[in-house]
């Protein structure tokens, strides 16, 4: 068996990685970092870890990822490389936001399309998307993040109904954790108000209750139960409390 795994060169997809080659996967493992790759790659050797450098903020990366692969059976794809920008829409650079949709959206689309195709004439395969709680509401100040991860939980959720209704024995399944310990605050340069999950506990979460084909999974009963409440109030109030918890977020160091 054989994983793909982007962003695994620390926090979910690290630990993803990392449950994955308990389970026996052989792995791929693509990021910007190679050293922190290679550390990875040095940690595992239970399996055979191949390492990739790769920027999926170039969206022709996505592609040359694919076929650089080609040939080979890819069992479970994570699509869990992406970052934030936060700051007022007007005020974040027009090229950082690029940066954020090409690697949040683009790439996401990109290898989910080319590797479910391969899934599909297999009739076997897992791709596990890392969305976020953000996919489920608008985020001023965080605006593109927000908007990215609306995209990744949509287009999961669709592709998931999809393959339900042709029986497939393809899993699709996209995370969606509210705030979890990893870098991602220092690349987006905010500081979460509320105590993140433990990484671990997360991909672990996530790889078990994909398994179990389950199409949305939060880890954590915070996030579910907000979740839950936000069905009974209306996209403005929804909206306004977003603003709130982005406005306790600190930009700057």
């Amino acid at each position: 068996m054989k994983a793909l795994i982007t962003g695994a060169s620390s926090g979910i997809g690290k630990e993803i990685a990392r449950y994955l080659a308990e389970q026996g996967y052989d792995l791929i493992v693509a990021a910007r970092s190679t050293d922190k790759l290679n550390e990875l790659r040095d940690e595992l050797t239970n399996v055979s870890v191949r390492v990739i450098t790769i920027d999926l903020s170039r969206e022709q990366d996505a592609y040359d990822l694919y076929e650089h692969l080609t040939d080979e059976k890819i069992d479970y794809l994570v699509n869990n490389a992406g970052f934030g920008a936060y700051g007022k829409f007007s005020e974040v650079p027009l090229e950082t936001e690029m940066n954020l949709i090409h690697t949040n959206i683009c790439a996401v689309h990109i290898l989910t399309k080319l590797f479910l195709v391969d899934m599909k004439k297999r009739n076997s395969g897992t791709i596990l998307n890392v969305g976020s709680m953000a996919g489920f509401c608008a985020g001023p100040t965080f605006s593109s993040y927000y908007a990215s991860k609306n995209y990744v939980v949509r287009l999961t959720e669709a592709i998931h109904e999809e393959l339900r209704r042709e029986k497939s024995n393809v899993k699709v399944s996209v995370l969606c954790p509210g705030p979890v310990d990893t870098n991602f605050n220092n690349t987006a340069n905010v500081r979460f108000s509320a105590k993140g999950l433990d990484a671990r506990y997360v991909a672990r979460y996530a790889v078990d209750k994909t398994a179990r084909g389950k199409m949305v999974i939060i880890p954590g009963f915070a996030m579910k139960a907000a979740k839950f409440f936000s069905h009974f109030v209306g996209e403005r109030f929804l909206t306004g409390i977003s603003y709130g918890v982005q406005s306790q977020k600190n930009g700057d160091k």
